[in-house]
């Protein structure tokens, strides 16, 4: 299957005052043309948008949006899910319209997480004006990386990794206490890596289950300064603050994460492992970070 990238997120959010000023004051990010009264929108690069945040009754993700190079593919992706017997549902032009996109696909995984495989979004041309004039790394790689809760993480790691196509990067064993919600208790569960790309991962598998849907999404800086000025503002705002300053062992990624109004969490990092696909072997990892990352709670 030839998906390409993370594209965008969409999140449904009890709490859209609160999550504008959280992306746009804190997270730096540009509001984009075609916001309306339920629905924020936000760029990051030139891409009608990245983000969607629409006002409803719950606090969780609407879907996780990945990128396939053209009609083809999707058409390709159809006929590949439907003879692994996924339920899809194509998209009609009015869908299509309203998520700037020219072919949509719904289905979702094992663990039910929604999913969305598009193609041909629309670009702002532009220029791209954020409030600190710091700027995100996106392009090829996509819009960061996200991190799914699957209860069946075999599963889960089947339908990306043999159907959807990701490449497994690197696993890494939890310790009970981290999964409090997996499906059976054991000595450790694991936690994958995976991405379409160059990006180390654009896509964690967490082994248990969480009420929005999400664990994290992260958004990459392209300076050390941006993710450092994005701190500050986090405490002067009395955001609390999830895990402190660090650098991970798999993506080498020195970020920090903080508490999102949704129930989860975002990570604002800098300086991604980018890796040749052709000559990724996958790993196990034994720790979360070389430095920091100091967890709260």
């Amino acid at each position: 299957m030839d998906i390409r990238a993370l594209g965008y997120l969409r999140l449904e959010t009890t709490r859209p005052d609160e999550w504008r000023r959280y992306t746009l004051d804190l997270l730096g990010m540009a509001e984009a043309s075609g916001s309306t009264a339920d629905a924020l929108l936000l760029r990051l690069d030139d891409r009608a948008y990245r983000i969607e945040i629409r006002t409803g009754g719950s606090d969780r993700l609407l879907a996780a949006g990945w990128e396939l190079a053209g009609a083809r593919a999707l058409a390709d992706a159809v006929a590949e899910l439907e003879a692994a017997g996924v339920a899809v549902k194509t998209a009609d032009a009015a869908e299509c319209a309203e998520r700037r996109v020219q072919g949509l696909l719904h289905l979702t995984d094992p663990c039910g997480n929604p999913l969305e495989l598009y193609w041909g979004q629309a670009q702002d041309h532009t220029p791209l004006a954020t409030p600190y004039g710091n700027r995100f790394v996106t392009g090829d790689l996509g819009l960061g990386h996200v991190v799914l809760p699957v209860p069946d993480t075999g599963a889960a790691l089947d339908f990306y990794e043999d159907l959807l196509g990701f490449q497994l990067r690197d696993s890494m064993k939890l310790p009970p206490q981290a999964v409090p919600t997996a499906a059976e208790q054991r000595d450790f569960h694991w936690m994958h890596f995976l991405s379409p790309n160059r990006r180390h991962h654009s896509l964690g598998l967490y082994p248990g289950a969480l009420p929005p849907g999400i664990v994290h999404f992260m958004v990459e800086l392209e300076t050390l300064d941006d993710v450092g000025l994005g701190l500050d503002r986090m405490h002067a705002a009395g955001v609390p603050i999830a895990s402190s300053l660090g650098r991970h062992t798999n993506d080498r990624m020195v970020s920090f994460y903080a508490q999102a109004p949704g129930g989860f969490q975002v990570e604002y990092g800098w300086d991604g492992l980018v890796v040749d696909p052709a000559t990724w072997v996958a790993k196990e990892i034994t720790a979360d970070s070389v430095w920091g990352h100091r967890w709260n709670g």
